[in-house]
């Protein structure tokens, strides 16, 4: 706010600059030509490979979100960066899959009753499947 001014006013001491794309093909949008040989040579080359591609990924988020779902509540053995190894009980993760919340983590320095792992942190985890979860393996071995 400005002193002396009636509500609020905004100053910019300094101009910010503004990057603008270029123009798009079609010569109204801004954005790049997705039939540039650059970009071609980026993505994939059909649009069947694409659709496989995605199929793909899909079930193997579904996959690596079912295993989260299932630690909850499980001991859960995790390497982290470093290579030192930490057991503690699974609670949850954040939406973004940043952070995984856990409580009695054992570590070389004693236990902590909750505690936060940064993802980024996690080399990999194991954990048992509980009885619930037949038909899967054993043991899941995921990296974050």
């Amino acid at each position: 706010m400005i002193p002396g001014s009636q509500g609020w006013e905004s100053r910019m001491d300094m101009p910010v600059p503004v990057i603008r794309l270029p123009r798009g093909p079609d010569g109204i949008s801004r954005g790049f030509d997705l039939n540039s040989p650059r970009y071609q040579a980026l993505g994939l080359k059909d649009y069947k490979e694409l659709k496989q591609e995605q199929k793909a990924r899909t079930v193997m988020r579904e996959q690596y979100l079912r295993s989260l779902l299932a630690m909850v509540g499980q001991p859960v053995c995790f390497t982290m960066y470093e290579k030192v190894t930490v057991m503690a009980c699974f609670g949850s993760a954040d939406i973004d899959i940043l952070n995984f919340q856990v409580s009695e983590l054992q570590t070389p320095l004693g236990v902590q009753r909750e505690a936060l792992l940064r993802c980024p942190d996690i080399i990999s985890y194991t954990f048992q499947l509980s009885p619930q979860h037949t038909g899967v393996q054993q043991e899941l071995k995921e990296g974050c």
